[in-house]
């Protein structure tokens, strides 16, 4: 099937009886050559109408070219031109991940404008029945959402198939998932009193040369005694921290992004890439105690490279990769006994200790306000905090309605 063309921009005439005539040549799906006429009382009218008519046609054109690509040709387009210079890398790698992984197994080949919302939902069913986390499956619909409000709002299809097809319910697709659905502070994943005494146990040990066994392992007491996240304790430069006056200026932090050349992957590698904090409120300053103290004089008895060097190094001075820093905190925990937590259950267990409160040789407990918490951790408000970082300990409520006798 031939596409259809424009063969002129339209020429207009005057005719005998006075009005002015227009007429449009162009090529149709058959490859025949065709003509659209036009008529009015002036010039200017005929051209108006043709100029209209040419950029209706164009329009036309434009919308059934892409509409009958693939998902994957047309969706990679819009990832690469739309999305690589408009998002963080990180996240951009991220959306590739979920479209290549989770989009383009199920309806990659599918025609752009023969996707249905019955289509849609098939994808997220699947890996929901798959077993795969709320927030992935989740995570699927919003970028197919994003898309298909690209594809509409340029008038490149003509209806959006996300309309029809809305994200499941939590408390429904873990029910499909004979999963309990659990309030998200009741997710929080946190390390006990016991657990911390035997990571901290485990973290102090050492050879009989006095060589630690696991390298630069008090980064990980320090993180539980400052809520820093990974990347902003592998941003830290020693310059960075004041002992004198026991407080660590945040001023960047570390990523593993991809390898591009342009926006093409490069062999699946990745590299370490220093730069911004994850937001405005991120950069911070972060009262060091004791312990903190201590374990950045620790870490710089085990390597130091001046002061412009990162606190957590590698051997060369510079900058730790994400990943070998996250590699070396499971084998600590696996050499510590304790059940696999992900390394942000350390920022979870210092913000749930500060809320809570921790108890006192004098039996009282000391607990900092939600807004103190959320300005150690660096968030814009207290509601996140209370959210996603803070795991409620309702022992606190035994006993409280003693005196309230009905």
């Amino acid at each position: 099937m031939a596409t259809r063309k424009l063969l002129t921009n339209g020429n207009a005439f005057k005719r005998t009886d006075g009005r002015w005539g227009g007429t449009v040549w162009y090529m149709d799906e058959s490859g025949e050559r065709q003509r659209k006429s036009f008529s009015g009382t002036t010039k200017q009218e005929v051209n108006k109408k043709m100029t209209a008519y040419i950029e209706n046609f164009n329009n036309e054109i434009e919308t059934s070219i892409e509409a009958n690509k693939t998902l994957k040709e047309s969706m990679t387009n819009w990832l690469q031109v739309f999305k690589f210079p408009s998002v963080e890398r990180t996240t951009y790698d991220r959306y590739e991940c979920t479209i290549i992984n989770q989009i383009y197994p199920l309806i990659g080949d599918k025609i752009v404008g023969n996707i249905t919302a019955a289509d849609i939902k098939k994808v997220l069913n699947h890996w929901m029945t798959e077993g795969y986390a709320y927030t992935t499956v989740k995570k699927v619909h919003v970028i197919l959402g994003d898309y298909f409000k690209y594809l509409t709002q340029q008038e490149l299809i003509p209806r959006n198939p996300m309309n029809a097809a809305p994200m499941i319910k939590k408390s429904n697709f873990y029910a499909i998932q004979e999963k309990e659905n659990l309030p998200t502070n009741e997710t929080v994943t946190i390390f006990t009193t016991e657990e911390i005494e035997k990571l901290k146990a485990e973290a102090s040990k050492a050879y009989a040369t006095g060589k630690k066994s696991y390298r630069q392992a008090g980064a990980y007491i320090l993180m539980l005694n400052t809520g820093l996240r990974a990347g902003e304790m592998l941003g830290v430069l020693n310059s960075d921290v004041d002992l004198e006056r026991r407080v660590l200026h945040l001023q960047r932090g570390v990523k593993v992004i991809n390898k591009r050349d342009g926006v093409e992957l490069l062999g699946g590698s990745t590299e370490v890439r220093v730069g911004k904090l994850k937001s405005a409120t991120s950069k911070r300053n972060i009262p060091l105690n004791d312990t903190a103290v201590k374990m950045i004089e620790e870490l710089r008895k085990e390597f130091y490279f001046g002061e412009d060097s990162p606190l957590v190094c590698d051997e060369h001075g510079n900058f730790t990769n994400p990943e070998r820093f996250r590699r070396r905190y499971h084998r600590l925990l696996e050499g510590a006994g304790i059940e696999s937590k992900g390394l942000h259950s350390l920022r979870h267990t210092f913000a749930t200790n500060l809320v809570n409160g921790v108890k006192q040789p004098d039996g009282t407990v000391k607990t900092l306000t939600l807004k103190q918490v959320a300005d150690l951790l660096g968030h814009s408000t207290t509601q996140v905090t209370e959210m996603y970082y803070v795991k409620k300990d309702t022992s606190m409520l035994n006993g409280i309605t003693n005196d309230f006798c009905l």
